[in-house]
């Protein structure tokens, strides 16, 4: 005789559901790799929407000062190499080589490696818009602050830290952008 099957207990259904779920999601976000123009698009329709309910309803200003805050914090992370230059100068100092870029033509070239990939830093920007947006619904996340003064603060950190940055990109002479860059197929350049 066939015994019957135990049932299933209420912790593992959920598990079940929760992983069917996630992988459903989960394929759906590897779908989207490739459609990079239409997946900024859409988090650019959310980031929009945040700030029209922002000015709309005219509150939860910290609530965009620390979106703000971790957006330019990605940011940053999106164009500093994974590999910082600074460092590698420092151990090829103490190993008596010198680093840096190739200068010769039998040198090795090395490209740009985000310490952020694209597709990383667009899952956290919209992830976190999206949860910016979701917060600005509660009223309890809605502190009373001065806004001009969190206006005033963020303009001043974003300046320091991309001065900071491009002065970096200047002294160990990297781009973390394509545009504008010659490619080369197989017969010569593009």
């Amino acid at each position: 005789m066939d015994a019957p099957e135990p049932e299933q207990t209420p912790f593992a259904a959920v598990s079940a559901q929760t992983t069917r779920l996630g992988q459903i999601y989960q394929t759906y976000l590897d779908k989207s790799v490739p459609h990079i123009p239409q997946r900024w698009i859409g988090t650019a329709v959310t980031f929009l929407l945040f700030i029209i309910r922002i000015v709309w309803v005219q509150g939860w200003y910290i609530v965009a000062y620390t979106l703000g805050i971790y957006l330019l914090n990605i940011f940053l992370a999106f164009i500093t190499p994974k590999f910082d230059p600074s460092l590698e100068e420092d151990q090829d100092m103490e190993d008596g080589t010198k680093g840096g870029l190739p200068t010769k033509q039998d040198d090795e070239f090395r490209p740009f490696v985000r310490r952020l990939p694209e597709f990383k830093f667009w899952y956290s920007a919209t992830k976190a818009i999206t949860i910016a947006l979701f917060c600005s619904f509660f009223s309890a996340f809605d502190l009373p602050v001065f806004w001009p003064v969190l206006v005033v603060y963020w303009c001043i950190l974003f300046f320091l830290t991309m001065r900071r940055q491009i002065q970096h990109m200047v002294k160990y002479r990297y781009v973390p952008f394509t545009v504008g860059k010659t490619r080369y197929d197989g017969n010569g350049a593009q």
